[in-house]
């Protein structure tokens, strides 16, 4: 991967301080460098994470709130990590991890990733085509296979990284509105949903609590967000405007939108009792309440995050199972971009092939990535830590003690996953 000129960490001789001191940059360079947290975040923000949003509103009302607020506190810890990894290293996350923690363990990165990837492929494309189906009418998997068509032709573009970027921060804006409009639509009880930021746990919550958190607490979305770094040839004296343009909003962003969608879907059950159990129920949740227009408005949102969340995700699985085999993992690179390819692929076969409910699909998927997500963070958590790797870079106390946090938070979703599936 053509990463550009990167300081060696270790012979970086000023301090983050001194960097962030004389780096100064005019607001038209700021908003530039908005682009890898919210390729992450398109990632993680697709079908399933509103499929677990509608159910916890549509089940729980507004008490499951916090625990959107709770993940992306998190998820902003470990997608810092991962943008100091970039910009400390011109090697990619696998490679380091091969260097570094040994040539297994940076596979099995690779392959996890892309597993993950392979899960949540069907889920993108399925919701993608049903989207457009409820929108404009016709066929779910013609739909679907237009949108992987669609998704092909942006990958095959020569400068495909910039092209994908600034379509998906396009779409999170589409989201954000769509979703806006909706809850104002829906006229909720704002008290009643600021209580929700209160933590507490239904006790028949189970899975769909792992799935939640699992979708908004995304530890491979943060691992991707180095590669982004590289792709986008960004530099360690970048990195105080990076958080503040890039990897703050961007994870902010998709918090929010899933707050707004519990909201929506927690006014749509107080109102008539619905419960969300189908693709198209998700679809029209906001209807009983504001008529078509609303429809319409999440149809839209809906349709954004699958679509965002198919190029992203097919991205990311090609990005490290290239790197794990020990290839280029260039986006723009030929093996790259059929390895996404065939990502799509798997993604637009299932739905035309498989039966049964998509949204139980999508739980499940979301629920398994928290298996694969503690080999990750904890990955993130030893390189970040080394001073031979990040230089001044590296974790800071209060970095360290929420990087734990979270690794405590995700070990203890694992292993209650484990007991749901064999207990």
């Amino acid at each position: 991967m053509n990463c550009g000129s990167k300081q060696n960490p270790s012979t970086a001789s000023s301090s983050i301080a001194d960097n962030r001191s004389r780096f100064s940059l005019s607001v038209p360079q700021m908003l530039a460098l908005m682009g890898p947290a919210f390729v992450a975040g398109a990632w993680r923000f697709g079908p399933g994470a509103l499929t677990s949003a509608v159910q916890a509103g549509s089940q729980y009302g507004y008490v499951l709130l916090w625990v959107i607020l709770v993940s992306a506190v998190l998820m902003f810890v470990f997608n810092d990590m991962a943008v100091r990894l970039g910009l400390a290293t011109n090697e990619s996350v696998v490679a380091i991890t091969k260097r570094k923690l040994g040539r297994p363990v940076g596979v099995l990165a690779g392959l996890g990733v892309f597993s993950i990837t392979l899960m949540f492929a069907v889920g993108n494309a399925v919701g993608s085509g049903l989207a457009l189906s409820l929108l404009i009418g016709g066929s779910v998997v013609g739909w679907t296979l237009a949108c992987t068509v669609a998704v092909g032709l942006l990958i095959a573009l020569r400068n495909t990284y910039k092209a994908m970027e600034r379509l998906l921060v396009a779409l999170i804006g589409l989201m954000s509105v769509g979703f806006l409009a909706s809850t104002i639509l829906s006229d909720p009880n704002w008290i009643a949903a600021a209580k929700g930021l209160v933590p507490s746990i239904p006790a028949e919550a189970g899975f769909l609590l792992i799935a939640l958190i699992g979708t908004n607490f995304s530890i491979n979305s943060a691992f991707y967000t180095g590669y982004a770094i590289h792709e986008r040839q960004l530099k360690r004296e970048q990195y105080r405007a990076i958080t503040l343009m890039d990897t703050l909003p961007g994870n902010v962003a998709t918090a929010f939108m899933a707050m707004l969608i519990i909201i929506v879907a927690s006014t749509v059950l107080n109102s008539t009792g619905t419960v969300a159990t189908t693709f198209p129920q998700l679809a029209g949740v906001l209807e009983p309440l504001a008529g078509k227009v609303g429809s319409i408005l999440f149809g839209l949102g809906f349709f954004a995050a699958a679509f965002s969340s198919m190029a992203a995700n097919a991205s990311a699985g090609g990005t490290l199972l290239a790197d794990a085999l020990g290839w280029d993992s260039s986006l723009s690179t030929w093996r790259v971009k059929l390895l996404v390819y065939s990502v799509l692929a798997w993604g637009a076969f299932v739905t035309v092939v498989a039966k049964g409910s998509p949204i139980e699909l999508i739980i499940i998927a979301q629920a398994l990535t928290v298996l694969v997500a503690p080999f990750l963070g904890i990955i993130l958590f030893l390189l970040t830590r080394r001073t031979d790797v990040m230089g001044d870079l590296k974790n800071g106390p209060i970095q360290t003690v929420f990087a734990v946090i979270g690794l405590v938070a995700i070990f203890s979703i694992s292993f209650r996953l484990i007991l749901n599936v064999f207990g």
